[in-house]
């Protein structure tokens, strides 16, 4: 990894300080309505060079003794059987998924909420599920003319129709497994019976981006436009608190255009004005923790090409929009950026001309860069693979470290029994091969001691690589992008 432009320590102790803080403010109690990855993200840590991807879910667990998780699933996504586009799987296994990895991390789940329940059969099932394995389950319900019609939702033909969550402690961390599950509407519904309780809470949200003290044109800001560019969010001057406070801050189109509801929501439940603006309602501090704002910026900008092309090979394989490619391009634009900005770009494509086939390039921490050849054994990416790997190891570039000897043997298994058209090694396979080659070549064992330095490391292929290679690469933590072209022009490749 190189330099950090973000203080993760700082980060986690202002972020913690700041929640404390607005739950003080509302006298003892918060629903906090998180947005995005709590788990996993990835793409902070990429824009924000020294984020830890768990740090959200670290920053919870200090707060462990106060905070309650209440995860939130529509009925209709259990119904349509929807599925999370990173992991998979289907957002009622995601669901058990979570419970368990909060608890992985000492957090108290508290309860799972069904909501836009209409009586739907694998809803119903499911709930069956969860409460059989100890699970408190409570159902919230379609609202008529929602969110337009104020008297009907803030009434008890409304939120009131809504069980109430019981809730035990003063943080109450409601999360879903995506989008569109119903997180603002059930924080909502859980203040109006709190109030109608007498008792006193508030409401604040959670999102990382786009990050609301940064310039609105900041690469960061641009690279989670790049990274929504399928959903159509937008950056923008947040105009209500510019009104109210003569500050420029930053917000995304939905939360702007929803604010004059919510907050007439929110009037209408406490009995006062809550907050003067979206930005009000955000309690996040990633701002405050950049440290070298020129590293975040260059690592923005590598996110945005890197996106770029991800939407260009999705377009390739028929599962995305040119719609989506064009928007990122326009944002490319606006900061002038190109994608031989991103330098492995042209030492892939440059080694493809010069051998007629497939190549790969990665660069290393000290700038140099490494590529690999398609040969008779190895794909592009394995070459590229085993060059790094002996670069970073100081052994020569003549020297075998899996022989004709090793390989040979499983392409005859991959061609012959395993019906494989393709002999060459993938990514995964070289990596299996070198582990058992190490218990006996000292310099192989040297070779596999180097993986952990791949990580954070930019890398590009000059086609579109298997989902063996891209998850291996993935899973190294190796940046890759590829090229928007295949392999081959067959349709179904084995």
């Amino acid at each position: 990894m190189g330099r950090p432009g973000f203080d993760n320590d700082k980060y986690l102790e202002l972020q913690s300080k700041n929640i404390k803080d607005r739950i003080a403010k509302f006298g003892g109690k918060l629903y906090l309505e998180f947005g995005g990855k709590l788990f996993d993200d990835y793409h902070a840590s990429r824009v924000l060079p020294g984020f830890h991807p768990d740090s959200k879910i670290r920053m919870l667990h200090e707060l462990r003794n106060d905070a309650e998780i209440v995860i939130v699933i529509s009925a209709n996504d259990i119904e349509k059987n929807k599925r999370r586009g990173d992991l998979g799987i289907t957002y009622d296994v995601d669901c058990l998924r979570l419970i368990d990895a909060f608890r992985d991390f000492g957090l108290y789940v508290g309860s799972v909420c069904i909501t836009h329940f209409a009586e739907q059969h694998a809803a119903v099932q499911f709930q069956k599920r969860l409460e059989s394995l100890g699970m408190k389950v409570y159902r919230h319900y379609i609202i008529p003319e929602y969110p337009t019609n104020l008297s009907l939702i803030v009434s008890d033909d409304g939120y009131g129709k809504n069980d109430f969550i019981e809730t035990e402690r003063s943080l109450v961390v409601v999360t879903a497994p995506g989008p569109g599950s119903g997180k603002m509407a059930t924080c909502l519904s859980q203040l109006y019976h709190e109030y109608k309780r007498g008792n006193r809470a508030g409401y604040a949200k959670f999102e990382t981006f786009p990050i609301w003290n940064l310039p609105l044109k900041h690469p960061v800001n641009v690279a989670y436009e790049a990274a929504t560019a399928d959903l159509n969010d937008v950056n923008m001057i947040d105009p209500f608190h510019l009104e109210a406070y003569g500050e420029t801050t930053v917000n995304y189109n939905r939360d702007v255009e929803i604010f004059p509801v919510l907050n007439a929501m929110l009037t209408e439940i406490a009995g006062k004005p809550v907050y003067r603006s979206p930005t009000d309602m955000g309690v996040n501090m990633a701002g405050f923790c950049i440290v070298d704002d020129a590293v975040v910026r260059a690592a923005a900008n590598e996110e945005i090409i890197r996106r770029y092309y991800e939407a260009a090979c999705a377009v390739k394989l028929g599962l995305g929009e040119q719609a989506v490619v064009n928007r990122i391009e326009l944002l490319m634009n606006q900061l002038g950026l190109s994608v031989n900005d991103r330098r492995v770009v042209q030492a892939a494509l440059a080694k493809a001309e010069a051998t007629g086939d497939p190549a790969c390039a990665m660069e290393l921490a000290d700038g140099s860069i490494i590529t690999g050849k398609t040969s008779a054994l190895l794909g592009a990416s394995s070459a590229l693979l085993i060059n790094v790997l002996k670069r970073l190891a100081g052994l020569p570039d003549e020297m075998y470290l899996l022989s004709p000897a090793v390989i040979e043997p499983i392409q005859e298994l991959k061609v012959n029994h395993m019906g494989n058209r393709n002999p060459r090694l993938h990514t995964d396979e070289v990596l299996i091969a070198l582990s058992i080659s190490g218990a006996t070549n000292p310099m192989a064992k040297l070779a596999l001691e180097q993986l952990p330095k791949l990580k954070d490391l930019e890398a590009h292929s000059s086609v579109i690589l298997s989902s063996v290679d891209s998850q291996t690469f993935k899973k190294l933590g190796v940046h890759m992008t590829n090229e928007p072209r295949t392999e081959t022009k067959k349709l179904y490749v084995r």
